[in-house]
């Protein structure tokens, strides 16, 4: 058995993902239309028999935590759990996280008392199946005190990622964080036909690493001021001679680090044959298990390429290549296209209603048409409403919504009048 930890890293403020991370912290970003990114590390853990995980959190963690601890609970015979470490001051610290390699420097002395030999340590924000058991044998096999995975990228990529030149023994001797454009020539690796005619010829960190414990506690002793793995802990580790090696990942990856990204990795989802697999009988992506009825269609609601989680009521005219989420209300002829519609929180009742006829009802309004949009959690989008997303609209920032790279985005809690066009 190999001994080794998790430590999830919750990630900053997510400015990137705004307003989606307005009122809660990356990892607890819906996807999938029942989801939340913190699932998906996770998931992968268990699946690979990392039991023992942390999540390290800074921002907006109360929606995280409730998820988390409405979600896995292991039995006592596993002795696996999952616990949020937050940031906090102390007498000997009186800082929050400043970086990655800072988050777990400060959260040593709440896992380190737990027998390991390893630390694996992953994002909260990336979709992605991988076996951290084989990239752990790798590198056993590799006697590496650290092991990056990493998969190849395009030159308009590159410059976003830490990039290695990896030698024929599968070292890095050189690593980089976010090359300028300029330097990548120096930076193309070997890689093989299919990702050299695709462009694909600079290997990317994916932000995944196996650290042996005594290298990480070394390496943290000897540079107590680094803050951050990519820009300070890997690059000295590789200059001061230990041996850093590379894994190489060949499978689905997208971090999910933008507005863009994120509407992009959803929509995906619906493909026909979808390039992230939800539907693996071996390797399914574990959630919060709700009590909640099948979802529910009135009125000849034409589907066409889509995930409609369950508890839903649709009486929509259409529903295409979109994700409508639990809970979630569509009132009649509405179209939805090319959206992400995340549900609601809890159901609104008839009385409910009744009591404020004045009042918008949760979901969307009838005769609506939404289009290369996201209506977050809980929205009120009301009666004939028109959003249309697309390149030519410029960003802005409303109560109620905003747009960035051309997708609407309604907030959460966010309600639409009757009759208004976003387009």
């Amino acid at each position: 058995m190999i001994k080794m930890i998790s430590l999830i890293l919750g990630g900053g403020a997510g400015s990137r993902l705004f307003p989606l991370t307005e009122k809660r912290s990356k990892p607890a970003v819906p996807i999938g239309g029942k989801y939340r990114l913190i699932d998906i590390p996770i998931s992968n853990c268990i699946h690979s028999g990392v039991k023992r995980m942390f999540v390290l959190t800074q921002y907006n963690s109360a929606s995280l935590n409730a998820h988390i601890k409405n979600t896995y609970n292991f039995d006592q015979f596993t002795r696996g759990f999952v616990d949020i470490l937050a940031a906090e001051q102390t007498p000997g610290n009186a800082q929050w996280f400043q970086g990655t390699a800072d988050a777990v420097r400060q959260s040593r002395q709440h896992f380190e008392r737990h027998d390991f030999d390893y630390v694996l340590i992953l994002s909260g924000d990336q979709l992605y199946q991988m076996d951290f058991e084989q990239m752990a044998h790798f590198h056993i096999e590799q006697r590496a005190d650290i092991t990056i995975a990493c998969l190849p990228v395009d030159a308009r990529d590159a410059t976003g990622f830490g990039i290695m030149k990896v030698d024929d023994k599968g070292y890095i001797p050189r690593f980089i964080e976010k090359p300028k454009k300029e330097l990548l020539p120096d930076w193309v690796s070997e890689v093989g036909s299919a990702h050299q005619k695709r462009g694909r010829v600079y290997m990317a960190s994916m932000g995944i690493y196996i650290f042996n414990r005594q290298a990480l506690n070394d390496l943290f002793d000897q540079h107590p001021d680094a803050t951050d793995f990519g820009k300070e802990i890997i690059p000295v580790a590789i200059e001061s001679g230990r041996k850093v090696a590379a894994y190489s990942y060949d499978g689905y990856w997208t971090d999910i680090g933008t507005i863009r990204s994120f509407f992009e990795a959803n929509i995906e989802l619906t493909d026909h044959i979808p390039p992230f697999n939800l539907f693996d009988n071996n390797r399914q992506i574990y959630t919060r298990g709700r009590m909640l009825p099948p979802a529910k269609f009135y009125g000849g609601t034409q589907v066409n390429r889509a995930l409609v989680a369950e508890g839903s009521i649709v009486h929509a005219r259409l529903i295409e290549s979109s994700i409508i989420g639990i809970r979630a209300r569509v009132g009649e002829n509405s179209v939805v296209k090319d959206s992400i519609v995340m549900g609601n929180d809890y159901y609104q009742t008839l009385q409910e209603i009744a009591m404020h006829p004045d009042d918008i009802p949760m979901g969307i309004g009838h005769n609506c048409h939404i289009e290369h949009a996201i209506l977050d959690k809980d929205c009120r989008v009301g009666n004939n409403v028109v959003i249309k997303g697309g390149g030519h609209l410029p960003d802005v920032d409303t109560e109620a919504f905003c747009i960035r790279d051309g997708i609407v985005v309604v907030k959460k809690s966010g309600v639409i009048p009757d009759g208004a066009r976003i387009m």
